[in-house]
């Protein structure tokens, strides 16, 4: 089984990297699907190490890579559930950082895992009862939840509805100063920090 890939990115897609593992003298070049936000960070002609879950079926082969070893062990747990497959658990990692997808398990919060593309709330519903145990809250996890103020909440919310992922929207929020009150200012400077 493929585990890592390191190469160089030759081409960048949305959900994909295409990774030329040849070096210079050219060679193979593997499209390696992995979560938007990794897909993003990674321009053409980087140096780039992908933890690889390769998947295999009568009909294709295809490779699903994580830049952390966190992230690989999060995927296939995901995958033990019945009805999640590679593309669903891949959009939950587009959507919640492993962090975040520990504290909805362990809080028993299937409305936040709903809130990924192609999950449902039955799906979401299955996804906490299934994994529930097999997972620890990140103790970081829960002492952000307790300083989250309910203005936050809300501004999280409002970020959510207008397409930003959930991980995206609480970066925002941990990056905006203290001293900034009230929904409408905080929701301002986070938008204006995805504007710069």
């Amino acid at each position: 089984m493929v585990r890592i890939v390191r190469g160089t990115v030759a081409i960048r897609q949305k959900d994909a990297l295409i990774v030329d593992v040849g070096g210079a003298g050219g060679g193979i070049a593997l499209k390696v699907y992995t979560p938007d936000p990794t897909a993003a960070r990674f321009q053409e002609g980087a140096a780039v190490l992908l933890h690889t879950y390769l998947q295999v079926r009568e009909d294709a082969l295809t490779l699903y890579g994580f830049e952390s070893d966190d992230e690989l062990s999060i995927f296939e747990l995901l995958l033990t559930v019945s009805g999640v497959g590679p593309k669903v658990a891949l959009s939950t990692l587009s959507t919640l950082s492993p962090d975040a997808l520990r504290l909805a398990l362990a809080n028993g919060e299937p409305a936040v895992i709903a809130r990924v593309p192609g999950i449902g709330r039955r799906t979401a519903e299955k996804i906490v009862l299934d994994l529930k145990d097999k997972v620890k809250a990140p103790a970081s996890g829960l002492e952000a939840l307790a300083q989250i103020s309910a203005a936050d909440a809300e501004v999280i919310d409002a970020l959510v509805a207008l397409g930003y992922s959930i991980v995206e929207a609480q970066r925002a929020i941990q990056s905006l100063p203290k001293d900034v009150t009230g929904v409408e200012a905080r929701l301002r400077l986070a938008l204006s920090g995805f504007g710069g």
